[in-house]
């Protein structure tokens, strides 16, 4: 038995790959799904794709690799955070479709709570904001719109998870109705320093707390698959938001580490011990891992675009055909034009979270084009990542300064990645192995069988691939950060 497999549920697709025992990939699949934009600012996904693609890429994982379930020691799952499911406990049916972490709906529902003045409430005990981002308001909206499902809920019937708890439900055959603290701390529900569901949370937003499932370690015992499914039971032994994981994967285990995950959007964590800092600046207090009971905070900043960004210059502008072309597009624009991209496609997210503004663009000439379009889209991610960093270091002073650790798919992009460093100032951390957030999973769960090694022996693996050093003059750097915020405040008044 010589194999982990993690399963990375993201928000366009899903994925399965294999870690060996030096945690190296011996094989990856991966298959995409249909995201539903039933209304503006409405995002949806079909609960059965979330579940079709894990089992089938898993299925598919073992046959590529070659290998039976019999060499796989133990199954880790990190999966897209906040999107909120609640199904039938009896046949396993979902009411509604999933309601994405991107779903904007209930902005009126939270803003009327901040009325209240109940989000200092929420902020105190969940480290959160009052924002449509997160679960909570997301399953009062089922409870309050879907005909019949409060009767239900309340009687028992239904169950409440996010996708790491919809998956284990349907791996165990429904045997297993549970979540990890990360995933949990993502809900708007759940009291983090306590360790437990908030019922003052819970009874505000009017939501039965018999349909939220049991609190686990990151690293744990969350069940075994069914034999019918990969020819064997395997043990499921760690779960991680995919940010959480990706900061595992990282291994920022010290105080004042930092990482920032580039995928659809842009997730930066900064590791703040056993303490959880409240921020002064609306960024997230939230948990970056639990392990033998103990919790271990962050502060974080979430971008809601950054590799979405670059779809949509795919997808919208068709201006690309393949996310690669992105780099020598925006390597040939116009160095005289200044065209700042704000894309505020769902709203803003940290440290401004404004739900209502909509993506802009400034400093159009008659001469932009694609090429600029392309620079300022891998631009914006560039600047809006130093807004989450200028925020933590005034948050803590603990923060480091030295490197910013970096993953996701943007990440590859040398361009995206030297503007980044040349725009905070800061050396930017690119890993070997950039599968960081599947390789957290896999090694929360090789660790509780024991067939991975320690933090400290995990952490002395990382290694760097590249470190971009900052080359831009503190001048330029400026300038172009004032515009920037000129930028943004423009698209916020707008």
């Amino acid at each position: 038995m010589t194999y982990i497999l993690a399963i990375d549920q993201g928000t366009t697709s899903t994925r399965a790959i294999l870690f060996d025992q030096s945690l190296s990939v011996t094989a990856t699949a991966q298959e995409e799904f249909t995201q539903h934009f039933p209304q503006s600012g409405w995002v949806e996904h079909e609960a059965s794709d979330l579940w079709s693609t894990t089992a089938a890429t898993c299925r598919s994982v073992i046959e590529k690799a070659g290998i039976g379930a019999q060499e796989i020691v133990a199954l880790g799952i990190t999966n897209q955070r906040e999107t909120t499911l609640v199904w039938d406990r009896a046949t396993g049916k979902p009411v509604h479709n999933a309601i994405v972490w991107q779903d904007r709906r209930t902005s009126e529902f939270c803003k009327t709570l901040q009325a209240e003045g109940f989000e200092d409430v929420v902020t105190e005990k969940t480290g959160l904001l009052l924002d449509p981002y997160f679960s909570g308001t997301k399953l009062a909206w089922i409870l309050d719109n879907v005909e019949g499902v409060r009767a239900r809920a309340e009687a028992g019937e239904l169950a409440f998870g996010t996708v790491d708890s919809w998956l284990v439900w349907n791996l165990t055959g429904g045997k297993r109705h549970v979540t990890d603290a990360t995933n949990a701390a993502r809900t708007m529900l759940y009291d983090i320093r306590k360790g437990r569901w908030s019922q003052t949370i819970c009874e505000r937003l009017n939501i039965p707390m018999n349909m939220l499932p049991e609190v686990q370690d990151c690293a744990s015992d969350f069940g075994e698959t069914r034999a019918d499914l990969f020819g064997r039971p395997i043990p499921i032994l760690g779960i991680a938001g995919d940010q959480q994981a990706a900061t595992v994967g990282q291994a920022c285990f010290q105080p004042g580490m930092l990482k920032s995950t580039y995928g659809t959007g842009c997730f930066a964590l900064l590791n703040t011990g056993d303490t959880p800092v409240r921020s002064q600046n609306r960024l997230l207090t939230t948990i970056a891992y639990q392990l033998d009971g103990k919790p271990t905070y962050a502060l974080e900043g979430s971008i809601f675009i950054a590799g979405a960004v670059v779809q949509w210059l795919r997808d919208g502008l068709k201006i690309i055909r393949e996310a690669k072309e992105t780099q020598p597009l925006a390597e040939r624009a116009d160095p005289t034009q200044e065209v700042v991209l704000v894309p505020a496609f769902t709203g803003l997210g940290a440290p401004y979270w404004n739900a209502e503004c909509r993506g802009a663009v400034f400093g159009l000439t008659r001469n932009s084009g694609p090429e600029e379009f392309a620079r300022a889209a891998l631009e914006s991610v560039g600047y809006q990542t130093r807004d989450l960093l200028e925020a933590m270091h005034a948050d803590w002073q603990g923060a480091s300064t030295t490197a910013l650790r970096v993953d996701g798919g943007m990440s590859a992009s040398d361009y995206a990645m030297q503007f980044l460093s040349d725009i905070i100032a800061a050396p930017v951390d690119r890993p070997k192995v950039v599968e960081t957030t599947a390789m957290g999973a896999a090694w929360l769960a090789g660790q509780k069988a024991g067939f991975y090694p320690n933090q400290e022996e995990f952490a002395a693996t990382w290694a760097l691939e590249r470190q971009f050093h900052p080359h831009m003059a503190e001048e330029v750097r400026k300038t172009k950060y004032d515009s920037w915020k000129r930028a943004v405040d423009a698209t916020m008044r707008f």
